[in-house]
């Protein structure tokens, strides 16, 4: 069980009390050098942790370890910011209430205890770091870094500095989290929801709408994500696949689909995709009892599938 471990899973690293973790490569102490697959990490971390990590990281490859579902959200953060980079670094796994307020008390007290050469993230989904860094006097250092669940199987994370943010300070959690292994991104400008939940919010409108409108099941409709624009989009991006879909590249499939596609986004339908009567059609027609049990039956199997494309991408 999770307990084992003695891990939490709602927040692991920086707490309302400003606890975080630290790697500063001009600091470095005996038994505190680390690396992302699990050596020596941190004596802060426990070796409960580091024990877990190892197991994340083999699972990962396909090799047989006991592995727990929210043992994955209790290690990802940790095993990202144990990494020794070129700086210290903190990072708030914003599991915590996603509201604006909490945000803005949470970072200034983590303003006041933090060394001054720290950055300061934020995993919110949704909150600009301008936001609730506006009025802080260490605003130059902090952040957003969103990562996607599960991050230890899917890589990508948002950075999304505010327009006070130092670009030195960006550029080397930039390098920190690529030497842990992830894929960060670097939001030129702040936009609410920043890049994935912004393409995420539209893909999932148009289901709903479509499910909604009597178009298709939601059975048929994940059919189409998972053995369709899925399949591509699991090693190629959007600009990507179009590019292969028009002999003349991106242009020419502007040129050719570019109106067609334009009067489907200006049809769309209900405004309010999410509303309850779209959401009881789609119930309607789902099957399986909606429990805490389900889900973590099901992010478990998720998991597994997600470690085997990763390990398939991998030796690519």
């Amino acid at each position: 069980s999770d307990q084992r471990f003695g891990l939490h899973q709602q927040r692991v690293i920086g707490t309302a009390t400003g606890r975080g973790l630290s790697a500063d490569d001009d600091h470095q102490r005996d038994g505190e050098r680390s690396d992302a697959l699990g050596g020596d990490v941190d004596h802060r971390l426990g070796g409960a942790v580091v024990d877990a990590a190892k197991g994340i990281y083999h699972w990962s490859r396909g090799d047989k370890v006991e592995f727990t579902h929210r043992m994955a959200y209790a290690i990802a953060m940790p095993m990202i910011t144990a990494y020794i980079g070129a700086i210290v670094f903190y990072l708030y796994n914003g599991h915590g209430p996603e509201t604006l307020e909490a945000k803005r008390a949470l970072f200034d007290e983590m303003d006041h205890l933090a060394p001054k050469s720290a950055i300061l993230a934020s995993s919110t989904s949704f909150i600009e770091a301008s936001r609730f860094s506006k009025k802080l006097q260490g605003r130059h250092r902090m952040l957003v870094a969103h990562p996607v669940n599960p991050p230890h199987l899917v890589p990508i994370v948002e950075l999304a500095p505010a327009p006070w943010t130092d670009l030195a300070v960006v550029m080397k959690a930039k390098k920190i989290y690529e030497r842990a292994g992830q894929v960060p991104i670097i939001l030129k400008k702040e936009s609410p929801g920043f890049v994935l939940n912004r393409l995420q919010a539209v893909l999932l409108g148009e289901a709903f709408r479509l499910v909604g409108e009597g178009v298709v099941s939601p059975q048929d409709l994940d059919k189409t994500i998972r053995d369709g624009l899925g399949l591509r989009w699991s090693f190629m991006g959007p600009f990507e696949t179009i590019e292969l879909n028009a002999p003349g590249g991106i242009p020419d499939y502007c040129e050719r689909f570019g109106a067609s596609l334009q009067d489907m986004i200006q049809g769309a339908g209900d405004g309010k995709p999410f509303g309850k009567k779209t959401v009881a059609k789609v119930m309607e027609a789902w099957t399986g009892e909606q429990s805490a049990e389900r889900v973590q039956k099901l992010s478990t199997w998720r998991d597994g599938r997600l470690a085997a494309l990763k390990a398939h991408k991998l030796k690519s």
